[in-house]
């Protein structure tokens, strides 16, 4: 793999947002150095990095560190534009989109499931299942443009890019969270253009070689909810 200059990744296996920097890392065909961090007793390469939040992941460049993976990644497009496939759309419009739904995932996707993991009550993880439905149908409207009515493979057209990577990092932590709650997701009734987006995305040589195993979320959940206190799974 092709690399320059010094680069390594402050990371956590099954955090979907480091998922998501491995992934455009892989794209762009780059070499660098992966360090597995303990954020539940965060570490001092931690704390040094990255001050002001101490969360992964955190790329450091010729020993600059770069934090938030929707900037690392925009970040990797930029600086590697002549490596790999592009990341973000050459399109404004289309960019822009990309972003927009981008941050949708991070602001309401990703909190609702999360939550649903971190639920001291069923009653509060019942509403929080309702959250992460809603958003997953607002995403599929959204996947109705973006596919072009499923006649798209991927939101960014042939290939996976910036918009792919923001929803399809959160992919295994849905079957996660199936696999320990019963809850399914990814419905073929209800959302039937994610559910093919879904399984072209994991069928792609980059999802493949860096997307971690459901089992591998299922245990570190068990991590968190034992140090927050979450209800758990009812029988």
């Amino acid at each position: 793999m092709a690399g320059e200059g010094d680069l390594k990744l402050l990371g956590l296996l099954v955090s979907p947002f480091v998922t998501r920097v491995r992934l455009a890392l892989h794209i762009k065909g780059l070499s660098y150095e992966y360090i597995e961090t303990d954020v539940l007793d965060k570490g001092e390469l931690l704390l040094r990095y990255n001050p002001v939040h101490k969360k992964v992941p955190v790329l450091i460049h010729n020993g600059l560190p770069l934090c938030e993976s929707q900037i690392i990644v925009q970040y990797v497009d930029e600086v590697w534009a002549a490596a790999g496939a592009p990341i973000l759309p050459a399109d404004p419009y289309a960019r822009a989109t990309a972003r927009f739904w981008a941050a949708y995932v991070d602001d309401k996707l990703f909190p609702a499931w999360l939550g649903i993991l971190l639920a001291p009550t069923e009653a509060a993880r019942a509403e929080k299942v309702g959250e992460t439905l809603a958003a997953l149908a607002q995403l599929e409207v959204a996947a109705a443009e973006c596919l072009d009515g499923g006649r798209r493979p991927f939101f960014a057209g042939d290939s996976i890019g910036f918009l792919d990577l923001a929803v399809g990092c959160n992919m295994f932590w849905m079957e996660a969270l199936r696999r320990m709650f019963g809850v399914t997701f990814l419905d073929a009734g209800k959302t039937p253009l994610l559910v093919a987006w879904a399984e072209r995305f994991a069928g792609t040589e980059a999802a493949t070689a860096v997307v971690p195993d459901p089992d591998a979320a299922v245990a570190f959940a068990r991590k968190l909810q034992a140090k927050y206190g979450a209800a758990p799974p009812a029988n």
